[in-house]
């Protein structure tokens, strides 16, 4: 009982994390958020839709709405180079569409990762730093993540309504990844 318990709450959070990330910029917070909900259920301590309310606002206060501007601009950036290579007369067309495609998932899995080690005051810049060279150290973890969002891809091609309840699953992943690392 006590893990369908842990994963309705992945559940729950995954809706929360959809909810308030639909401004779009609020997505680190967002994720940041659902985290720091799951890490407080796994310690067995209070937490809720006001808590993580409140932390959603501390998290977009303290640097997460420019960490959510630099993600869509860097998502921006890789879908027009990706939108180049498909126009054609490029040489090495395909190299670039891969390295493309590569970035954008680095990105994604960094981000996540950033977003899974947040807390209150936490600088967003360190917290990418940090997390990017753990993507990179860890490739079998990262891949794993990438597994995630295929996942959620495929909820939302299924029915669209599945995607934000598999938000939580993805990041109750990135938070067994971050704690397998932990010494």
């Amino acid at each position: 009982m006590v893990r369908f318990g842990l994963f309705a709450e992945c559940l729950l959070t995954g809706v929360w994390i959809a909810l308030a990330s639909l401004p779009l910029v609020t997505l680190p917070a967002a994720l940041a958020a659902g985290a720091a909900h799951l890490r407080r259920h796994l310690a067995h301590e209070r937490g809720g839709l006001p808590e993580f309310a409140s932390d959603v606002r501390a998290a977009t206060r303290h640097g997460g709405l420019a960490a959510g501007l630099a993600a869509w601009a860097a998502l921006a950036l890789v879908l027009a180079d990706l939108a180049v290579v498909r126009a054609g007369g490029l040489p090495g067309a395909p190299l670039v569409g891969t390295v493309g495609v590569l970035a954008m998932l680095t990105l994604s899995v960094a981000g996540l990762r950033a977003a899974t080690a947040w807390s209150p005051g936490a600088s967003w810049r360190s917290l990418l730093a940090s997390a990017t060279r753990r993507t990179a150290g860890d490739p079998a973890g990262s891949f794993l993540l990438i597994c995630g969002f295929a996942v959620i891809a495929a909820s939302a091609w299924f029915a669209l309504p599945l995607a934000a309840p598999a938000l939580g699953i993805v990041m109750a992943a990135a938070l067994a990844l971050e704690r397998r690392a932990e010494p």
